[in-house]
């Protein structure tokens, strides 16, 4: 894919100096330490390496990355690497995809206690999933997933909500054979995933409050009045909970493809920016409403980079977390397990053969000569990069 003609760094170089002065009130130590890294990210001030070709002997400088997760930029090889780390627990099975998210009314305190909320989303669905694949009356199995939290709907708004990649069966309690679902279109009753979601949320909601957890500021403060407090949970209940199955996948091939788009995704990525112009900001979104119609949205500098800050997560939280027989505990005995028990299966149709790990590294970037691979030779800091650089052209 091409580089895009207009990055996110481009627009926090404009504008992110002059939003942190207009509004330092709520603007913490992480968001400006968020909207420095992206703006510093493959610059000079972040030093660089010299690299040469293995083939030709040609040299060049590089500039190195800032590696904060929240940078569009530097996510691609974060998702490489976790890529080829879940490459080998892979089943030759279906993958179905359930998604769980937060109602509006929970938006809000969500963003005042983003580490609370969060962590129970991610605990109370994966518990709701792991009791409903053990239920008897439905696939009476033990599941093994992972979860992804995203924070963002495509206008950049909150919207708090985890994707879930289920493998479609489980293994059995006495974990003699794979169990297969009745229906791979019908992996688990959504109806059933939603009640039992939004009950195990609330519970857990009601006792991180009782407990102190939870933090009420501004707007929010009269919640921390008890009759205030059980008002607000009531009105939880009065709809239904959105826990949505999208189709399932139909082999490992089109997991990997999806793992590679979906799961170091930002909030926005380089490619949707469209212009930056008078202090506003065009990007494109999908519209879910109208079929997934590609349309426009303009936004001022200011309101297009709070949006992004939304979603900024707090320090060393994971977002990307493993449960039943994939947990980090047991996926060890438990994935060669229900590769052997799959095999004397029927094995799922594919439409592409499963790539097979590289025995060697891959080169981060090719010659621009002759096309072989740059190694590093020497490291070199920002000094050192600003020295060895050629002078840059002065704009017209």
């Amino acid at each position: 894919m091409s580089r895009p003609l207009l990055e996110l760094a481009d627009i926090i170089r404009t504008a992110g100096q002059r939003l942190i002065d207009r509004h330092p009130a709520w603007l913490t130590w992480l968001h400006v330490k968020v909207l420095v890294a992206i703006a510093r990210c493959r610059t000079a001030a972040m030093g660089g390496h010299l690299d040469q070709c293995s083939d030709c002997g040609h040299r060049a400088i590089s500039y190195n990355s800032c590696r904060n997760r929240h940078c569009p930029k530097c996510q691609s090889q974060a998702r490489d690497r976790w890529l080829a780390a879940r490459r080998s627990e892979l089943l030759p099975t279906h993958y179905a995809h359930v998604v769980f998210t937060l109602p509006h009314e929970l938006a809000p305190l969500a963003l005042q206690n983003k580490e609370v909320i969060y962590a129970l989303l991610f605990r109370c669905s994966a518990e709701t999933l792991i009791q409903i694949a053990g239920d008897p009356e439905h696939l009476d199995a033990e599941i093994g997933f992972f979860s992804v939290l995203h924070t963002w709907n495509q206008k950049l708004l909150h919207h708090p909500h985890v994707h879930c990649v289920v493998a479609a069966g489980g293994l059995s309690p006495d974990h003699t054979h794979w169990v297969h679902p009745r229906r791979y279109d019908f992996f688990l009753p959504v109806a059933v995933l939603s009640e039992v979601f939004r009950g195990k949320f609330v519970e857990a909601l009601k006792e991180a409050c009782a407990s102190g957890k939870l933090r009420f500021h501004g707007l929010l403060q009269g919640l921390a009045q008890p009759k205030l407090w059980r008002s607000f949970v009531r009105q939880l209940f009065r709809h239904r909970w959105v826990v949505y199955c999208k189709p399932p996948f139909g082999g490992p091939d089109q997991v990997l493809r999806y793992l590679g788009a979906y799961t170091h995704r930002v909030a926005i990525s380089n490619h949707r920016l469209v212009w930056f112009l008078d202090d506003q900001v065009t990007f494109r979104w999908r519209d879910s409403a109208h079929h997934n119609k590609k349309r426009l949205l303009t936004l001022h500098v200011d309101e297009f980079l709070r949006r992004f800050l939304l979603h900024v997560l707090p320090r060393g939280f994971v977002r990307i977390r493993h449960y039943g027989f994939l947990a980090s505990r047991r996926r060890g005995a438990a994935v060669p397990l229900c590769k052997q028990l799959l095999s004397h299966a029927p094995p799922v149709a594919t439409s592409l053969p499963l790539a097979q790990p590289h025995s060697q590294p891959i080169p981060l970037w090719l010659c621009p000569l002759c096309g072989g691979s740059m190694v590093l030779i020497e490291r070199l800091t920002a000094r050192e990069v600003k020295l060895r650089s050629p002078p840059q052209a002065k704009a017209a």
